[in-house]
């Protein structure tokens, strides 16, 4: 079944055809850590991860990149606000971040922190200036000079009367619309040393010098929220397609905004949801079934009912693999009917049509009403029939939903923690019939559990146990 992804560059819908054979190689911009991330940053995130999770499904390897803005204007200014060193409000805002990528099941092959890449930038815009693509201005600052570039606009769609930018350095560039590679230094900011002068990286060199470091450069996936469009990601390509003299990446991909009340999120408005107080509220399953009950591209509005709604339609599936694990557990049957057939033959059915949906731009929304026609039948046929090849069927259908949405690996892969207890909770209550002198029944227990893998270990007062 072929994947098609619709590319922001172009406006259409191409078949996926990775740079190298059965490996997908894609960079996501993470936040700028001056802040609280919010629900916004998390769709975004969870977004890339389902994408990540259906082609490693599809059997794809897939590397991840997902970088870390550590130094930019906001954590200068937050610094200044605050009085607080720059260096410990980044450290704060990273921890927020990457404790809620844990929460939410999120995996990350490699996050970069720009701060860590000085060397890596300096180098990327000396070539720029040897290639006369940027100039250094009276101030120490670099700038890219967009007129060398001759496709810039493309992938945004913006007007050359659009394209100007950072006005408050308007008077030292050679055209309004050029942009920053390295700022120079100024009284009171934290610098870096370079052949131009102390300073430090524009925002946009920072995410084409980290991409191209451990991706190469050529690569599959370029994504973010639809905000980055222009000028962040015009400017990226830029940038990196002048320096390789080729295409850099082949898919770019853009996440609609989520809104509050059809509004966007923006502290003028103190609409913002930090995205650790909604991770306490309503939990990191309930999140990301929320977040892909609708398509990435588009907008998605916040609301209790919405998160509620998602609460009870996640839990009713829940609830369908307790019926489906009874049936299995009753083993195969003998005959089928010619009902039990047809049900069989509608869960491949929706199976395959989950498939199409992910592989049609990864169309969670219509996926996920595939995987209730499932849970339907589950509840209206399944439930009474006890067809064992049908709740077979049906479950690893569930279990590869879940394998891209990430919203019940409790269900299918239980942690070791979990288990533990669950078995501790066992051998306790054996411990308590062996003062009872119920030998039979502590007996019965150990075969069960040794059939399962775990074998008990008597002594004189209690048991204990281990895996075989």
């Amino acid at each position: 079944m072929v994947i098609k992804i619709f590319n922001t560059l172009g406006r259409t819908l191409e078949e996926f055809k990775p740079v190298e054979r059965n490996v997908v190689k894609m960079y996501v911009c993470g936040p700028t850590v001056y802040d609280f991330i919010h629900i916004g940053h998390g769709r975004t995130f969870v977004v890339y991860d389902a994408i990540s999770r259906y082609l490693r499904l599809r059997g794809y390897t897939v590397i991840r990149v997902q970088n870390i803005t550590d130094i930019d204007d906001k954590i200068i200014k937050k610094s200044q606000e605050t009085g607080k060193d720059w260096r410990e409000i980044v450290d704060y805002y990273s921890k927020d971040y990457i404790d809620a990528l844990g929460q939410l099941k999120i995996k990350i092959d490699i996050h970069p922190r720009v701060t860590q890449h000085i060397k890596e930038i300096i180098d990327f815009v000396q070539r720029l200036i040897d290639k006369g693509h940027a100039y250094v201005s009276n101030s120490g600052s670099v700038y890219f000079d967009v007129n060398s570039y001759p496709h810039y606009g493309e992938l945004s769609g913006a007007k050359r009367e659009e394209w100007n930018q950072e006005e408050e350095f308007i008077k030292e560039k050679k055209n309004p619309y050029d942009f920053a590679l390295w700022k120079a230094w100024k009284p009171g900011e934290p610098y870096w040393d370079s052949p131009w002068g102390k300073g430090r990286p524009g925002w946009h060199i920072e995410c084409s010098t980290m991409s191209t470091r451990y991706l190469g450069e050529k690569f599959d996936i370029h994504g973010g929220g639809s905000d980055l469009i222009f000028p962040h990601h015009e400017n990226e390509r830029a940038q990196t397609e002048s320096l390789t003299g080729e295409r850099w990446v082949s898919y770019w991909v853009h996440v609609a905004f989520l809104t509050i009340k059809k509004e966007k999120m923006s502290k003028s408005l103190g609409n913002i949801i930090p995205l650790n107080e909604a991770l306490k509220k309503w939990g990191p399953s309930v999140l990301r079934y929320w977040y892909l009950s609708s398509h990435y591209r588009s907008p998605i509005d916040f609301s209790e009912e919405a998160l509620n709604q998602a609460s009870n339609s996640l839990q009713r599936i829940k609830d369908s693999i307790a019926v489906l694990r009874s049936i299995i557990s009753e083993g195969p049957k003998f005959y089928a009917k010619d009902e039990d057939i047809k049900v069989q033959q509608d869960i491949l059915k929706y199976l395959d049509m989950f498939h199409q949906s992910m592989s049609n731009d990864f169309d969670t929304a219509t996926a996920l009403s595939h995987i209730h026609e499932i849970v339907s039948l589950i509840f209206s046929k399944l439930q009474y029939s006890r067809d064992f090849l049908g709740a077979m069927l049906a479950f690893e259908a569930l279990k590869q939903f879940n394998d891209v949405f990430g919203v019940m690996d409790e269900e299918f892969y239980p942690s070791y923690e979990k288990i533990s207890k669950i078995i501790d909770s066992v051998i306790e209550i054996r411990n308590e019939l062996r003062k009872m002198r119920m030998y039979e029944i502590l007996d019965k227990i150990r075969e069960e559990l040794l059939k399962s893998g775990i074998r008990i270990l008597d002594s004189k007062d209690k048991s204990t146990w281990r895996f075989e």
